[in-house]
């Protein structure tokens, strides 16, 4: 495999802080109150618009009002809420030296995915970041591989994979027509990851390049 995409929250970094506390301050301006944030990580991988339908039954109009508030504290304090997992600059640095051509593929809007990496200084690391919109018109997990297949003329599907940490990841690789690598370390569990078709998922962070390589 010469194309490795790589989703951002809960492969990347950790931002379980972060995003369940801004998750907490939008249903909070809903009046929703909620104090166990565990029970807030379900919103870290899909698209927010589409978590607040599912799991709250907001129309669309009541969504967009949540996103917006979710990202008014996000953008200010949850966004530096985050830590980087430990052992990823190791598997970053070996990837590289292998030669493998390293793509950021997240649903966390473009822009915010750039600040989060030029934070903790991991972008050298990667020849692309693509994410999704802010308007919602790329959203998808499988948009977002599709946009950075295009973006970055990859023609040779045989030769790409996507390592993630949710289902959304594995569903869209699966759909676009590429091998994908669950891991275990962010908020998947194994029986999630694996009924979603991974091709092989990785307890921690160091097996990931193993199993890349093995692919």
């Amino acid at each position: 495999m010469d194309y490795i995409l790589i989703d951002l929250d809960g492969t990347i970094t950790n931002p379980k802080e972060g995003i369940t506390k801004s998750v907490q301050y939008a249903l909070q301006s809903m009046n929703i109150f909620v104090d166990d944030l565990d029970s807030l990580t379900k919103h870290i991988g899909p698209p927010l618009r589409d978590g607040f339908m599912e799991f709250y039954g907001f129309s669309r109009e009541e969504a967009e009002r949540a996103v917006e508030k979710y990202r008014e504290y996000y953008g200010e304090t949850g966004i530096h809420q985050n830590h980087v997992y430990d052992g990823m600059e190791s598997l970053l640095t070996r990837l590289k030296q292998a030669g493998k051509y390293l793509i950021v593929a997240t649903s966390k809007p473009e822009e915010l995915a750039i600040q989060v990496l030029e934070e903790f200084h991991l972008v050298h690391y990667f020849d692309d970041i693509c994410g999704a919109t802010f308007d919602d018109s790329r959203a998808s997990k499988e948009a977002v591989i599709r946009y950075a297949l295009e973006k970055n003329s990859v023609t040779d599907l045989d030769n790409v994979v996507m390592v993630g940490d949710r289902k959304y990841d594995i569903l869209g690789a699966k759909a676009v027509g590429i091998a994908s690598i669950g891991v275990l370390y962010g908020f998947g569990s194994e029986e999630e990851l694996t009924r979603a078709g991974a091709d092989g998922i990785a307890t921690t962070v160091d097996d990931v390049f193993d199993i890349i390589m093995e692919l």
